[in-house]
Parts: structure tokens; C-alpha cells; sequence
């Protein structure tokens, strides 16, 4: 467990990640974006973004249904 502190930015807080911290996050850097959802347990802080993922997972099984019109159409 890697505890985080609320740092005054501006008008906001921010939380300031440690490399061990970005490393659990599977490297994350400046720039990044981080996705804070509600689970079970409490929050979750992801590198990615569900609703998205969710998307990519309807598109991939569109694309295999739909594989030979899409080749047709690549031509």
C-alpha cells in the first residue's frame, strides 16, 4: 500500500505519485490521463478509461462478424 498527500495546486489539489506509485499504474507519466471510478470497495485510479475499453470490445466483435464486408471494403 503506498499512501498519497493532497498538495494545494491553484485553486485545486493535487496528489503527487511517486515513481513506485506511477509504476503500479504501469508507468504513467506527465501528460497522462487517470480514470477515477466508483467500485465495491471504494475508488479505483486507472491508466484507462472502462467505458472505452467497453466500446473497443463491441467494435472488435462487430469487426470479426463483419470481417469479410470490411475486407471488401478495404480494397
Amino acid at each position: 500500500m503506498i499512501t498519497l498527500k493532497l498538495k494545494k495546486w491553484g485553486n485545486g489539489v493535487g496528489i503527487l505519485l511517486d515513481k513506485q506509485a506511477r509504476d503500479m499504474l504501469g508507468g504513467v507519466g506527465e501528460n497522462d490521463i487517470l480514470y477515477l471510478t466508483r467500485s465495491p470497495d471504494g475508488v479505483r485510479v486507472t491508466p484507462y478509461d472502462p467505458e472505452f475499453a467497453e466500446q473497443m470490445d463491441k467494435a472488435r466483435a462487430i469487426m470479426k462478424k463483419r470481417r469479410d464486408a470490411l475486407r471488401e471494403l478495404a480494397k
